[in-house]
């Protein structure tokens, strides 16, 4: 027993000191084949798109550069504009992408006219909530600033020669492969809508008795801007004195001109009328026709603003507005004038004018 453990000690001995026996050498190996996804660009809006005012011809709020906070529907002018912050992002690296811009067109989506680059915008290094950037289920909640970056895009109107009627627009990345992708919010607009207006009646007084009050038949004035615009109309009246054109020697009450006060007004336009006036630098009387402020020109030659819009009623956007005096598209507001004639007066008064006027808000 004692030789067979010595044996067996012995034997492991050997077995631990013995050096290795090695094979000849035989290999084989895998060559992976691996393509790296083309990832399309992705685009987010972050925050809300901003409509500023150009400083041609400001408005009760805007001015020069300033948002057009009374933009009520997506319409603008020439020299107005349009902007938009996004956050882009490709998985292939944000040196991948080669150009973001914003685009117009006739129909959603990448492939459109392209109008103005966007500008980087390396300030932001955190993901903004208003961007609500997702990839499917998976929310994005950590900025990487080698696959994402944020850009301004501006977009001003044009001329009507090159810029009017209605638009797809939307900001669009592409990449160096041409992979390309929109923001999801593509909006539509009518760029350089025609605004106009009409007025469908006369103030006809035929053998008017001096010292009397007569009224004319109801005119009805309309927003006549190109359907589907959305154009928003602020409405406005002026007029002028009155003469005779002929030599007939006229005199009402004690001059050849029968004075602008002579006229007055009634308005309605749903459910107001000038019934409730604000007579904000007027006077209406007791009937609710209101009184008449000089004008030859838009705010001239004075501001038009809180002294001569058809009805001061309803009031909106902070007071700043009066609801009622706005329409929309193919809406109307009726007037009735009175016309008290002085006593003495004499002649045809066939010369001088009352104005509408529509300021796009």
């Amino acid at each position: 027993m004692k030789k067979l453990l010595a044996l067996v000690v012995l034997t492991s001995l050997l077995i631990g000191v013995m050096p290795a026996v090695l094979a000849s050498s035989v290999g084989n190996g895998l060559v992976p084949n691996i393509g790296t996804e083309d990832f399309p660009p992705l685009v987010w809006m972050c925050g809300d798109r901003v409509v500023s005012d150009d400083s041609t011809e400001p408005g009760r709020i805007s001015e020069g550069g300033a948002p057009l906070l009374e933009r009520l529907n997506n319409y603008a002018f020439e020299g107005e504009s349009v902007q938009w912050t996004v956050l882009v992002m490709d998985k292939n690296g944000i040196n991948k992408v080669e150009d973001v811009f914003a685009t117009i067109g006739d129909a959603q989506g990448a492939g459109n006219e392209i109008q103005v680059n966007c500008v980087e915008d390396l300030r932001q290094q955190t993901i903004l909530d208003s961007c609500d950037a997702r990839i499917l289920e998976e929310k994005i909640v950590e900025f990487k600033p080698s696959i994402m970056r944020y850009y301004t895009c501006t977009l001003t109107v044009e001329t009507p020669e090159s810029m009017y009627g209605e638009y797809w627009v939307t900001v669009e990345a592409v990449d160096l492969d041409g992979e390309s992708g929109t923001m999801a919010e593509n909006e539509y607009w009518f760029f350089n809508p025609v605004i106009a207006l009409s007025v469908d009646g006369a103030m006809d007084y035929e053998n008017v008795r001096a010292g009397t009050a007569s009224y004319s038949q109801t005119i009805l004035v309309g927003n006549d801007a190109d359907a589907g615009s959305g154009v928003m109309l602020d409405m406005f009246i002026s007029g002028t004195d009155f003469y005779d054109s002929s030599s007939s020697g006229a005199m009402c009450p004690t001059s050849n001109v029968l004075d602008l006060d002579a006229f007055s007004y009634f308005a309605t336009n749903g459910a107001y009328s000038s019934k409730t006036d604000a007579q904000s630098n007027r006077v209406c009387d007791a009937e609710g026709y209101c009184g008449i402020n000089y004008g030859i020109g838009f705010n001239d030659p004075t501001p038009f603003y809180n002294s001569h819009e058809i009805l001061q009623a309803g009031p909106m956007l902070g007071g700043v507005y009066y609801g009622a005096n706005v329409l929309a598209p193919g809406a109307e507001m009726a007037l009735t004038f009175k016309l008290l004639l002085p006593e003495p007066c004499n002649g045809d008064f066939d010369s001088g004018s009352i104005y509408f006027w529509g300021e796009a808000i």
